[in-house]
């Protein structure tokens, strides 16, 4: 994971809505019959980032203690400290872990605590009655949102953590260049997209890029990579630990299905028709690039909006307009990936129960909608279907994220050493970049694949 691009984007969406979101908390947010006092008298410590999500339960601290009688200490800190603190807080000393919650990075990093046994599963704290509030309504949060860290204990698959900010992949489009170029049509199938993004970049004389992407050679683009490539690949199994990459057996890998080819062919036909530098650019360089105007298409993370839409900031403020990553498949359908911070529990926290009482009173309905208004990735797709909500971003952005997020699956491969492969899979992109049959590229890595797994 890139830490300083999720660093990045949180100041974006920090600078984009802090000023113009007022904070709503709501005073009576469970069931009557709930407890939420029943450990009155406990502590415990949170560890965060400095984050929007971070700001919200600053907010929202005062309730909850008022509601639960639990005294919260709030420790917060800079990203770039924050991972190396998560880490050495985790294990702690004497015994118990030096926070009862943590702001989990639902990745590999928090696969890789789960396998040292670090990370508490929530499952029996879901299934209780007596700590979960009967309105929690878990299944208001997407499925494969959840997906990211449900992992298989003794043959029963557990929660890990529970969502808080999400990022989705979806497309941007600069409004003038498809007025000028297109003809204002926006581009609803990945074909179209495609054509489109080479009309744009001949009209134009190479003036304008038809498409921006993440051009470099890095494993880091694995996320965005993802998302093409459940878009052409539709419904079938994406699910935990394999993802869309083996078929339900890390012994069967998929690199030569022609679904999966084709998502990595069109990621490497839009960069085709993208700036002639584009392989040394990163996400820095791709979004800076879409947001002085150089592109007419940008496919990456739905939580650049904020940032790009701050009218102080961003020549594109008020220009763009958002979409699905345009269908790819039989289905018909959109589908994607996405990218997620959320609330987890050390193993050995010192007040378990009394952490799993914030992070679902962070998280239930009225508070992550409220809280999601400070950086536009809330977790439960009824947020994004309350008036006060949307009302906070364009309109286009909200129907763009809301149509991607039951479809999106986590880009998390629960794999040690997954980096490496993700770092093949990308070179399948560069080499149809570079001109070689895409087939045959996807048939190369199939054998690396085998390779490396039997290595």
């Amino acid at each position: 994971m890139n830490t300083s691009r999720r660093g990045a984007l949180v100041r974006a969406a920090k600078l984009a809505t802090a000023s113009s979101v007022a904070l709503a908390v709501s005073t009576t947010i469970a069931a009557a019959e709930f407890s939420w006092d029943q450990l009155s008298g406990e502590s415990i410590t949170v560890m965060m980032p400095e984050h929007p999500v971070t700001d919200g339960v600053r907010v929202v601290l005062d309730q909850f203690e008022a509601d639960t009688g639990i005294d919260v200490t709030l420790q917060t800190m800079a990203e770039d400290l924050y991972f190396d603190r998560m880490e050495v807080a985790l294990r702690g000393s004497g015994g118990n872990s030096q926070m009862d919650v943590y702001f989990l990075p639902m990745d590999s990093t928090a696969y890789t605590q789960h396998t040292n046994d670090l990370v508490h599963s929530l499952q029996d704290f879901i299934d209780s009655a007596d700590l979960t509030a009967p309105d929690y309504n878990l299944d208001d949060i997407p499925a494969g949102f959840l997906d990211a860290t449900r992992y298989d204990i003794d043959g029963r698959w557990e929660y890990h953590g529970i969502p808080a900010s999400f990022e989705t992949y979806i497309l941007f489009a600069n409004m003038d260049h498809v007025n000028q170029y297109l003809d204002g049509q926006m581009p609803t199938t990945m074909a179209e997209l495609i054509a489109a993004a080479r009309e744009v970049k001949e009209e134009s004389g190479g003036a304008i890029a038809g498409a921006v992407l993440r051009g470099i050679r890095s494993d880091t683009l694995i996320d965005t990579v993802t998302g093409f490539v459940n878009n052409s690949v539709g419904a079938a199994d994406r699910s935990a630990p394999q993802n869309v990459w083996f078929d339900g057996d890390w012994s069967k890998p998929k690199m030569n299905d022609p679904d999966i080819v084709r998502g990595l062919a069109n990621y490497a036909e839009l960069m085709k028709a993208g700036p002639v530098n584009i392989q040394a650019m990163d996400w820095p360089d791709a979004s800076q690039f879409f947001m002085a105007g150089g592109a007419a298409f940008f496919i990456d993370a739905s939580l650049f909006a904020p940032g790009f839409e701050n009218p102080d900031d961003s020549p594109v403020a008020g220009k763009i307009g958002y979409s699905v990553i345009p269908v790819d498949n039989a289905d018909g359908e959109p589908y994607t990936a996405h990218w997620q911070w959320g609330f987890g529990i050390p193993q050995n926290a010192a007040s378990p129960e009394a952490g799993w009482l914030f992070i679902q009173y962070m998280s239930n309905t009225d508070n992550a909608t409220a809280i999601g208004k400070l950086h536009g990735g809330a977790p439960r797709l009824s947020t994004w279907q309350d008036p006060e909500y949307a009302a906070s971003f364009p309109q286009s952005y909200v129907e763009a994220v809301a149509a991607a997020m039951p479809n999106s699956q986590t880009s998390v491969v629960q794999r040690a050493g997954w980096s490496e492969f993700a770092l093949r899979i990308v070179d399948v992109i560069q080499d149809i970049y570079g001109g070689a049959d895409p087939a045959e590229a996807g048939a190369s890595a199939q054998a690396d694949f085998e390779t490396m797994l039997a290595n």
